[in-house]
């Protein structure tokens, strides 16, 4: 889950980002991209060297520059609260995972002001003038790659109000986890096993095209198999298959090819471990070839799912028709 934050200065941002790290959220800013620039530069950390350079930056690499820059660092099984989202352009950066949703904090201008004065920090503005003139500049710019705050806040998902006490912001943030947490999507079946079967196939040792299939019997994995070349065999990566090695064209020289195809390992695996693949589902990244189209119609499996067309596969999807085998192709990239 990444949440992202956005919203006007003293509007509660912080106290937010505070109350998910305490819940195993881990935290970055845009703006720490941007204090590691002044510090580059030897220029003082204060709020209008940020927005500076936030802005030049933006200018000579783009608007999501500081957005793609903590994307890069994110892993994919944390959760992650981002601070700081200015501009149109880095929240599409984030929502390039469907696990993001924007929240923006808001609340009235005088009651932020006091927040900051209170708060006290030497880069604050001093005097509610002076406030008043940073919303204007960060609110909206002729300049595109300069912030567009307004704009940024009105792309949010969720809104949380923060007029009350800390208590009731938590509250609210919490609410905000719960329901996030129930419209949150689970792959189906399908895609979820055929997204597994890509996985197994980055360990296929062919040259030529990397393959896998996966055999699933009651929604539950009992076979895998990938490309290669047979067990004890010098690997095809490392010449163990002449064909392959010679670079050959697409469909030539395929009787001298010793690597074993993808669902041919599968179901040979299953009876070398002397596991039933009766009325199982073959789940292969490419459509199967004829003679593994032979080997999976006796072998009683009863559904084939297939992510790409093989160029010679029309024989047999066919042929899996006419022995009564339910196919399907399923693209995902």
């Amino acid at each position: 889950m990444i949440i992202g934050l956005t919203g006007k200065n003293g509007s509660g941002k912080g106290e937010v980002a505070k109350y998910l790290q305490e819940r195993g959220f881990h935290y970055y800013s845009l703006s720490d991209v941007l204090r590691e620039e002044a510090q580059k530069e030897n220029k003082p950390v204060t709020r209008d060297i940020l927005v500076e350079l936030g802005n030049q930056l933006r200018g000579a690499h783009g608007p999501a520059v500081l957005a793609e820059k903590i994307f890069a660092r994110l892993d994919p099984e944390k959760n992650y609260v981002i601070d700081s989202l200015r501009h149109p352009s880095e929240i599409q950066v984030f929502r390039r995972r469907r696990d993001f949703i924007l929240t923006t904090v808001r609340a009235p201008e005088k009651l932020r002001f006091e927040r900051l004065r209170q708060r006290g920090r030497e880069s604050d503005p001093k005097d509610f003038e002076q406030f008043q003139n940073l919303e204007g500049r960060e609110a909206k710019s002729v300049t595109n790659s300069d912030q567009q705050l307004d704009q940024a806040i009105s792309m949010a998902d969720v809104v949380v109000d923060n007029t009350g006490p800390l208590k009731a912001l938590h509250e609210k943030v919490k609410e905000v986890l719960l329901e996030f947490s129930k419209k949150e999507s689970r792959p189906e079946w399908d895609p979820y096993f055929m997204g597994i079967a890509k996985v197994v196939a980055l360990r296929s040792n062919c040259i030529k095209r990397k393959v896998a299939a996966v055999i699933v019997k009651d929604k539950r994995i009992i076979a895998t198999g990938y490309n290669g070349t047979p067990r004890g065999v010098k690997n095809c990566n490392e010449g163990g298959c002449p064909r392959c090695n010679n670079i050959d064209a697409s469909g030539k020289g395929l009787e001298e090819c010793l690597c074993s195809h993808a669902e041919e390992n599968s179901i040979v695996q299953s009876a070398y471990h002397g596991v039933n693949i009766k009325d199982s589902v073959l789940y292969t990244t490419f459509s199967p070839c004829l003679m593994c189209t032979k080997m999976i119609i006796n072998a009683g499996i009863k559904e084939v799912v297939y992510n790409i067309d093989y160029s010679m596969s029309e024989i047999s999807l066919k042929l899996l028709t006419e022995a009564g085998i339910n196919v399907k192709k399923l693209t995902i990239s």
